[in-house]
């Protein structure tokens, strides 16, 4: 078993264990994906990444983090999507979607948008009044003092976002994606369920450890029973918020032994985001250790991400079994062909399009 190893999930084959990470790329219009898409995630699938998963994609307009982002809450944004999968296929890769709904984290602007709260240093909100929404967490607790203030879900809330995510699935389908992912990390609204800091609620839906993650599982299996059988399905987590009081490991790895129960194929092991001071150790691989224990100890299959940059070490993930793929991100921004220019390191066989082929 090695980086460029085939991996088969279900009746999905990658041809090899290196993903492109889900990155937000705040270039959506009305949530519709754009030719910047089609470039962006067109060129990992040239490049030679087994699993090219699209950015964060909001199954309600409320659910996105910025205007800026990528959507699937009706029928017109089915097609770009079509067409950006079409051509990953072509490639030879697979591609995925990640299913989000930012929680109290939406109604923000871009990153790298001028705003006059920002430039006033009052932070990263967009109000109603200046074109941003209402945004809902399980308890009104904002991520920060700069960032919006959320409305407490009701049960009617809930049953509704997981009603949203049902239908995102079926539009998933529709426009051919081999991988679904939930996305329940990052502080956005799955995991601000899971974590104790963000959620003091005391119904069903708080509390204990089992009522933290039933909005979760609840999720979870609507979407399962919604995603064909064939298709495999990843939920990503934060393994730990990093802070005292916060979402452990030990809580993430009996999580990861639920969902494997609710057909869940893959754990992807992040960390953090639920609050804005944390410490978090950065350093190469830095993750790798959740991704390893949660597939020991939950019996399921993961990926690892985060700074992972040299061919060398991925591989020695792998082949470690500390993960069964490696998701990359910064890296592969830099450098879209990662893995053609690292088959030769690795001794595996070279797979550039026909095009290329002369280049390598």
């Amino acid at each position: 078993m090695s980086l460029f190893s085939e991996l088969t999930i279900r009746n999905t084959t990658f041809r090899n264990r290196i993903g492109v990470s889900p990155m937000c790329q705040y270039s959506s219009i009305d949530g519709m994906a754009t030719d910047w898409h089609m470039a962006h995630l067109g060129a990992r699938a040239v490049g030679g990444a087994g699993l090219v998963i699209c950015e964060a994609t909001a199954v309600e307009a409320i659910g996105r983090i910025s205007p800026g982002d990528a959507g699937l809450w009706h029928d017109g944004h089915i097609e770009p999507l079509l067409r950006i999968n079409r051509f990953i296929h072509s490639m030879g890769a697979k591609s995925g979607i990640q299913l989000a709904h930012a929680g109290r984290k939406a109604s923000t602007c871009r990153p790298w948008e001028y705003h006059p709260r920002k430039a006033q240093g009052l932070g990263e909100m967009v109000s109603i009044e200046e074109g941003g929404w209402e945004v809902i967490a399980p308890s009104s607790i904002p991520f920060s003092g700069t960032y919006p203030t959320p409305r407490a879900m009701t049960i009617a809330d809930i049953q509704s976002v997981i009603a949203h995510f049902k239908s995102a699935t079926v539009r998933a389908l529709a426009a051919e994606y081999d991988v679904l992912e939930i996305h329940a990390a990052h502080g956005y609204l799955a995991h601000s369920f899971l974590s104790p800091l963000s959620n003091k609620r005391d119904d069903t839906y708080g509390g204990s450890f089992d009522n933290r993650i039933r909005f979760l599982l609840e999720l979870t299996q609507a979407v399962r029973e919604t995603w064909p059988e064939s298709h495999p399905l990843f939920v990503r987590i934060s393994a730990t918020d990093w802070v005292e009081g916060g979402w452990t490991l030990d809580e993430s790895i009996e999580l990861a032994k639920q969902l494997k129960q609710l057909g869940v194929d893959l754990i992807d092991c992040s960390s953090g985001g639920m609050v804005p001071d944390a410490k978090i150790p950065l350093q190469p691989g830095y993750q790798v250790p959740f991704a390893s224990r949660i597939r020991q100890e939950a019996n399921i299959l993961t990926a690892a991400v985060g700074l992972i940059t040299e061919a060398t070490q991925a591989n020695a993930i792998i082949e470690a079994g500390d993960a069964d793929m490696v998701l990359l991100a910064r890296e592969l921004l830099r450098d879209p062909y990662w893995p053609l220019h690292n088959t030769k390191a690795l001794q595996a066989e070279s797979f550039p399009p026909l095009q290329y082929k002369f280049a390598f």
